[in-house]
């Protein structure tokens, strides 16, 4: 029996014998989003599992399962700033059947679910808790004091903003250095600093459209393209966009507005919590590396005018491939660059790229290894798949819809940045590549994903480390957005953020 009072009343027996199911290693991975708890075991493992809501408890019982030191571990595991485990206990519930309690700080949606060997693991037992209520990725960054509610933010004079005509630095008319097959060369002439950008506007003026008059015919069905926005937004579970209407008579009088509107810009530090990614010779691994790099990005970005930058995630925790597309539609992103860190079989592998999603096939065998690569992080990192369909169902739609424009938004985005890495790093290949990324998919966002650099090359994976190197990639990667957007200015939206 169970009491509320937080002492577990299990009679806690001597060890099953040495045949029983051993527990191999414990992991908790806290986030504010959710909280996995992983049991890494020699075998698959039966559970049941239920609620207890006064006061808040999950309650696990785990069946032929023997207790050993690693198991007993997972209570000093739970650390006091966890947003939804207050403490765990764990005993010999009955013979062959081991119980877990997890105290709860409030309510939650439980996962529980198995996950079969992958990537150098053996079975794993997962439980994510998810709050009742998720966490809203704009109310999270509004609370946080990280996102500005207004359309303009308080910035340095002179100060450049997205959309603003680029000067590049001294030598980016030349040809960006290129790996030839042969051997490795030195980096380009372009400069890498952050500086080099002159600005000679002001920030981004996008013109309102005039009114439309309602229209005449009372039982007029919607036009196509309405009738694809009405659909999209019921997919995703929010209200259409509705016409603003002008006062009758009013309509000639008003004059075209000018309205300088929020940027919003979708980094994704690949990887991360389970899964780690690639290592480097020395130990170093991507999903830290990434998130490194992301920061610093998201810094840099932030300075400039009516800009904001939403994290797929800002911690050492794993997000699905879907998610992280799905947090950047949600807020409704102007923009998706997601961070990673190549890695190959030869050490002597070296150079940055720069990818975009394919409709018809890779544009090269490496960059279709690359792309099952990255696709199979859903695999490690552990995605429950007896859930989320409609998720699935919901992107096959929305990327049926259509990707044509998207690719070719992608591509002036990708060169733009691929020009300013050149002048920091030899580039891997001379043009941007195209693959099948799933992270890649959101139909209606132009998506880029960056490989810094070779992390299973040593000299690399050394520069990879060294904060002067990250930031001059978060400069190159801010020139590159900057220069995109000098050439392609970000339109007006239907629903402003």
């Amino acid at each position: 029996m169970l009491k509320a009072g937080g002492t577990l009343l299990l009679s806690v027996v001597a060890p099953l014998p040495a045949s029983a199911n051993q527990i191999l290693a414990v992991r908790v991975w806290p986030a504010p989003e959710y909280t996995r708890v992983t049991l890494e075991n020699d075998t698959d493992l039966k559970t049941e599992h239920f609620l207890i809501p006064d006061p808040p408890r999950l309650v696990v019982d785990i069946d032929g399962l023997g207790l050993n030191p690693t198991l007993k571990s997972l209570v000093a595991k739970i650390e006091s700033n966890d947003p939804y485990i207050k403490q765990v206990r764990v005993g010999q519930n009955r013979p062959n059947v081991v119980r877990l309690v997890f105290d709860l700080k409030a309510e939650v949606k439980p996962q529980v679910f198995t996950l079969a060997p992958v990537a150098g693991y053996q079975h794993r037992l997962i439980f994510d808790l998810y709050p009742v209520t998720p966490v809203d990725p704009i109310a999270a960054m509004i609370e946080s004091g990280e996102w500005s509610t207004g359309p303009t933010k308080t910035v340095a004079a002179g100060t450049p903003a997205l959309g603003d005509p680029v000067s590049g630095p001294p030598g980016a008319t030349m040809p960006a250095t290129v790996l030839p097959p042969s051997g490795a060369i030195g980096p380009g002439t372009a400069a890498a600093a952050a500086g080099g950008i002159v600005a000679t506007t002001p920030p981004v003026q996008i013109p309102t459209p005039p009114p439309v008059a309602p229209r005449t015919q009372p039982n007029a069905a919607p036009d196509a393209i309405a009738r694809l926005e009405s659909a999209i937004s019921g997919l995703q579970g929010t209200p259409p966009a509705q016409a603003v209407q002008p006062p009758p008579g009013r309509a000639s009088a008003r004059q075209p507005q000018k309205v300088a509107r929020m940027v919003t810009i979708a980094l994704d530090p690949g990887h991360g919590g389970e899964d780690p990614g690639a290592i480097g010779a020395n130990g170093s691994r991507e999903k830290d590396i990434v998130l490194e790099v992301a920061k610093r990005l998201k810094t840099k970005l932030e300075q400039l005018p009516n800009t904001r930058v939403m994290l797929t995630r800002d911690g050492d925790f794993f997000v699905p491939l879907n998610t992280r597309v799905q947090k950047a539609r949600k807020v409704q992103a102007d923009l998706f660059v997601s961070i990673h860190a190549d890695a190959w079989v030869s050490p002597t592998a070296r150079g940055s790229s720069v990818f975009v999603l394919s409709e018809k096939g890779a544009s090269s065998s490496a960059a279709r290894w690359l792309a099952n690569d990255q696709n199979r992080a859903d695999l490690v990192g552990g995605v429950n798949l007896a859930g989320g369909s409609a998720d699935r169902q919901l992107a096959s739609v929305l990327f049926d819809l259509s990707t044509t424009a998207q690719i070719n938004d992608s591509l002036k985005l990708g060169k733009a940045v691929l020009r300013e890495i050149g002048g920091i790093n030899r580039l891997h290949k001379a043009s941007v590549e195209q693959a099948g990324f799933a992270v890649l998919k959101a139909p209606d966002i132009p998506s880029i994903l960056v490989e810094t650099a070779f992390i299973s090359n040593p000299q690399e994976e050394a520069r990879l480390n060294d904060n002067g190197y990250q930031d001059q990639l978060a400069n190159a990667i801010t020139n590159g957005i900057r220069r995109y957007f000098a050439d392609n200015p970000p339109m007006a939206k239907s629903r402003q953020t």
